[in-house]
C-alpha cells in the first residue's frame, strides 16, 4: 500500500466531515484512520487501533501464574468494503511470557476469521454472496479478496453444510418416495458422473464419478437398505445399467421411463433416420423434387400436430419472433405460416412418414392414460405397427419398448417424469460455464448439490428501515 497522506485521528478529529459508525469489533478501539492506495490502484480505509487485554486472562498453563507482556505482532485484517473502497483493520497482537517457567502464549483476535486474515464479518458477507449464486470471480471483485481465498471460503462453507467431516456426504434428512437418476459429462475424454435426486424436492442427494452399476450400489450402501425400502419408484433414462442395478439390490422398486426419453429416442433414432433414408432413396430414383421437399423438414416431422397448429395460429396473429434493431442492422422477422399444411403433405406422400405420424399419436395417447392395462394395450399396438413396417428403424424402436416394457407401462399409474433431473442437468451446465470449468471435482459436486437446493426468488423485496 502507498499512503496518500490523509489521516484522521479519532481523539482530535472534527467529525463534521466524517461518518460515525458503530464499532463491530470486540475489545478493539480505533485510534485513527488513514486513506491509502493499494498496489492495484483501489482506494482503502485503514483503521488503526489497539486490542484490549486483561493480564488476569493470561495465566500460564503450566504453573498457573500471571504472564507478562513480552512482545507484540502487527496484524492487518481485511474487512467488508465501504462502497468501492477496501477496508483494513490494523491491530497489534500481544505475546505473553511466563517469568517462572518461560512458557509463551499469543493473544487471540476475537473478530478474526479462522484460517484467514479477514474479519468474521467479511467472512459472513462473502458466504452470503456465494450462497446467493454469485460466482467466485464476482465475489472476488465485490470483496477485494483473491479468487483462491474465495474458493477456500466457499468450499469450507459447502463442506460444513453438506458433509459430515469434510469427506463424506450427509445422509438425506427426509425419506424420499420417488428418485430420479441420470448421468452428465464430467470432463472431456468420455468421463461422466451420475447424480441421484429426490423427485419430490428436486434436491441432489448423491453424486459420484462414473455411470455404471457400481454408482447405484454405492448409493444404496450410503443411504441403507431400510431407507431404500421406503422408496416406491425411480425415474431414469434408457441406461440399462441403472435399471439392472436397482432391480438386483432393490427388487421392490419400480423403474419408470418417462415420456421425454421415449419421444427423444423415437425422434432421433426413427424419425430423423427415416427422413434421411427416404431422401437418399428418392435422390437415387431420380425424384429430385420429392427429395427436395424432405429437406429442412426434420423439426416439422418431429413436432406434435398441436405444436404446428399453435405456430400457424401465431402466424395468423402476426407474431414477431425477432425484433428489428436499426442499431445493429437486425431485420424484423414474423412467424411464417403453413406448418400443418406442409406436415400433411409430407405424411401424405410417404407411407413410412404416415406411420411415423400414426405412432406419434399413439404415444401421445398412451402417456395420457392413467391405467396400466390401457397403456399396455396401446404400447402393444405400437410394437405391432412397428413390426409390420419391416423397417429397421421401426424394428429398433419396437425392441426398445419390449426391452423396457415394464418401466414404460409403469408411467400410467405413477405419472413420474424426469423433468426435474433434466433441469438439474441445465443447472450443472450453468455452474460449470460460469466458473469456466472446475479442476476440483469435490468442489464442483458440492456446488451442484448447493445449486439444487437454492430457491429461486422472483423480484425479491428490497430491505427498508421500518422507522
Amino acid at each position: 500500500m502507498y499512503c496518500t497522506g490523509k489521516r484522521v485521528n479519532n481523539s482530535t478529529a472534527d467529525f463534521s466531515d466524517s461518518l460515525i459508525v458503530p464499532n463491530p469489533f470486540t475489545d478493539y478501539v480505533n485510534n485513527w484512520t488513514t486513506e491509502e492506495t493499494t498496489n492495484t490502484g483501489r482506494k482503502a480505509y485503514c483503521f488503526h487501533g489497539d486490542l484490549y487485554y486483561d493480564r488476569e486472562d493470561f495465566f500460564c498453563d503450566k504453573c498457573c501464574r500471571p504472564m507478562d507482556r513480552h512482545d507484540r505482532y502487527h496484524v492487518r485484517l481485511r474487512h467488508t468494503c465501504f462502497g468501492d473502497r477496501l477496508t483494513f483493520v490494523m491491530v497489534d497482537k500481544h505475546r505473553f511470557e511466563c517469568s517462572i517457567c518461560g512458557a509463551k502464549k499469543m493473544q487471540e483476535i476475537p473478530f478474526q476469521a479462522e484460517n484467514h486474515r479477514i474479519t468474521k464479518e467479511l467472512l459472513l458477507h462473502t458466504e452470503l454472496l456465494l450462497s446467493q449464486g454469485y460466482s467466485n470471480k464476482q465475489v472476488s471483485g465485490l470483496t477485494g479478496l483473491h479468487q483462491r481465498t474465495v474458493k477456500d471460503i466457499d468450499k469450507a462453507r459447502l463442506q460444513r453444510i453438506y458433509t459430515e467431516d469434510g469427506e463424506h456426504l450427509k445422509k438425506p434428512e427426509t425419506q424420499a418416495k420417488h428418485l430420479a437418476i441420470d448421468e452428465f459429462k464430467l470432463h472431456d475424454g468420455y468421463k461422466y458422473a451420475t447424480h441421484i435426486i429426490d423427485l419430490d424436492t428436486g434436491h441432489v442427494i448423491w453424486i459420484k464419478e462414473g455411470k455404471k452399476k457400481q454408482v447405484v450400489y454405492d448409493f444404496i450402501d450410503f443411504v441403507g437398505e431400510d431407507w431404500m425400502g421406503n422408496v416406491e419408484a425411480v425415474a431414469c433414462d434408457m441406461n440399462s445399467d441403472f435399471q439392472e442395478a436397482f432391480e438386483e439390490r432393490c427388487p421392490d422398486i419400480q423403474v419408470v421411463y418417462d415420456h421425454f426419453h421415449i419421444i427423444k429416442n423415437f425422434n432421433e433414432k426413427v424419425v430423423s433416420e427415416i427422413r434421411k433414408d427416404e431422401q437418399r432413396r428418392l435422390n437415387e430414383e431420380g425424384d429430385k423434387e420429392a427429395a427436395k421437399s424432405l429437406k429442412g423438414s426434420r423439426y416439422i416431422l418431429m413436432s406434435k400436430r398441436s405444436t404446428l397448429q399453435a405456430k400457424d395460429a401465431q402466424a395468423a396473429e402476426g407474431k414477431i419472433i425477432q425484433k428489428e434493431s436499426k442499431m445493429f442492422g437486425v431485420p424484423e422477422i414474423k412467424r411464417s405460416e403453413g406448418y400443418e399444411r406442409r406436415y400433411d403433405e409430407l405424411i401424405g406422400e410417404n407411407k413410412l412418414l404416415f406411420t411415423v405420424d400414426l405412432i406419434k399419436e399413439m404415444l401421445e395417447k398412451a402417456y395420457q392414460t392413467t391405467a396400466d392395462t390401457d397403456m399396455a394395450d396401446i404400447v402393444d399396438q405400437i410394437i405391432d405397427t412397428c413390426r409390420a413396417t419391416k423397417n429397421q428403424h421401426f424394428s429398433w424402436f419396437a425392441n426398445l419398448l419390449e426391452n423396457h416394457y415394464d418401466g414404460v407401462i409403469a408411467h400410467a399409474s405413477l405419472q413420474l417424469t424426469s423433468g426435474k433431473i433434466e433441469g438439474i442437468n441445465n443447472k450443472i451446465k450453468v455452474v460449470r460455464r460460469i466458473a469456466y470449468g472446475f479442476h476440483d471435482d469435490d468442489y464442483f459436486f458440492l456446488k451442484v448439490i448447493d445449486a439444487s437446493r437454492r430457491e429461486y426468488v422472483r423480484n425479491p423485496e428490497a430491505p427498508k428501515v421500518l422507522h
